[in-house]
């Protein structure tokens, strides 16, 4: 059954600020139902006459909708990318980003409340990035986006991206997928499982139900650690840290186990974890956690080459050289199964995954020549 979205009215451009929509009741993968599911999104620039020059930017894992400045204070994490006179210039192109479902800015997740006024806590049902793919439609349709001019997204965003061109392919005129590859291989779910139990083995936890009381923090921030690992390159670790103690602290020095001192790659990843719990709801971290877990673009749909058959969309497909969460070599094997002649771009970054936000602006130039060339506003 299909439910129609709540139409928006576009009077102003608004950059840059969250706006809601509802989409409706959403049926769920994996036999789940979210009712009266709302979507938070932002937009910078204007929708054309013709709604030809519309961009879908997907989020990464922890990430929010704001892309770009826009209107606001507050800088975007995409600015590299996306904002007047940028790649993405949004004096040309209406750019669209949306907080996935199941997170906690702003999108109906699990501290959202549920039919009974109580957040959704432990109850909130296992949504795939399929599910988002769904719901995300609707709010196009709201838009009134028949297609997108281009859907691009960096890690978890790029595999949103992915499940557009093949949910949707006649929708996708262009797709970018940097630093990840067509589906979460085994290892990469082990990482994701080790986040996710760190967060439930913490004593605040509750089995999910903490609203009201203390948040399980001590877990989410573990949970954060052990993903930054993974984030960033032993390279980068070594040269940034080394063995040096953390200012102050004795690492070699503690008549007891616990009283020692941290080295400077602790105390860098105490303050990773520390800002991410001012940021991010716990549930949220699972929930999107274990989206990306079902992160695979063959279910359902046969071998590789035949999923990916089906997308009609022209391909742009981008990875870290120092990438040790998503390796470079599932990128070359994601563009090899993909329809016609797709080469794979190389961000060169010594830091590792977290290349594709840092240095996206390497991608700039090809990705004007390939997606961005001048459009009318018209």
């Amino acid at each position: 059954m299909t439910i129609a979205a709540t139409a928006i009215p576009l009077s102003g451009t608004q950059d840059g600020k969250l706006k809601y929509v509802s989409v409706g009741g959403l049926e769920l993968e994996a036999g789940g139902f979210l009712p009266d599911v709302v979507l938070a999104y932002e937009t910078w620039g204007r929708l054309n006459a013709d709604a030809s020059n519309a961009v879908l930017v997907e989020h990464a894992l922890t990430g929010s909708t704001h892309v770009a400045r826009g209107e606001s204070d507050e800088e975007g994490w995409w600015e590299q990318l996306v904002g007047p006179g940028a790649t993405i210039d949004t004096d040309h192109y209406f750019v669209v980003s949306v907080n996935i479902v199941g997170g906690c800015y702003g999108s109906t997740g699990p501290s959202s409340s549920a039919p009974d006024g109580k957040p959704w806590g432990s109850r909130f049902p296992l949504v795939t990035l399929r599910d988002s793919t769904t719901a995300e439609a609707r709010l196009a349709d709201a838009l009134g986006i028949h297609s997108w001019h281009t859907v691009v997204g960096g890690s978890m965003g790029g595999a949103r991206a992915l499940e557009w061109a093949v949910s949707y392919p006649d929708r996708v005129k262009r797709c970018a997928v940097i630093s990840i590859g067509a589906y979460s291989t085994a290892e990469q779910i082990a990482f994701a499982q080790a986040q996710t139990l760190a967060i439930r083995q913490d004593a605040d936890f509750n089995g999910g139900d903490y609203y009201g009381q203390r948040a399980p923090e001590a877990g989410l921030a573990l949970a954060r650690r052990i993903a930054h690992i993974t984030y960033r390159s032993a390279e980068e670790l070594d040269f940034r840290f080394g063995r040096n103690a953390q200012g102050g602290e004795a690492p070699l020095q503690a008549p007891a186990l616990g009283d020692r001192g941290r080295y400077q790659v602790e105390s860098y990843l105490d303050h990773q974890g520390s800002k991410l719990v001012q940021r991010f709801d716990a549930n949220s971290y699972i929930a999107i956690t274990e989206a990306l877990m079902s992160h695979d673009i063959t279910r359902g749909r046969g071998a590789l080459e035949d999923a990916l058959s089906v997308a009609t969309a022209t391909f742009f497909v981008a990875a870290v050289d120092s990438d040790r969460l998503y390796f470079p070599e599932q990128s070359h094997e994601l563009a090899k199964a993909l329809p016609g002649d797709v080469c794979v771009h190389v961000i060169e970054a010594p830091i590792g995954h977290d290349g594709f936000l840092t240095e996206i602006g390497q991608l700039g130039p090809q990705l004007r020549e390939a997606f961005f060339g001048r459009i009318s506003r018209s």
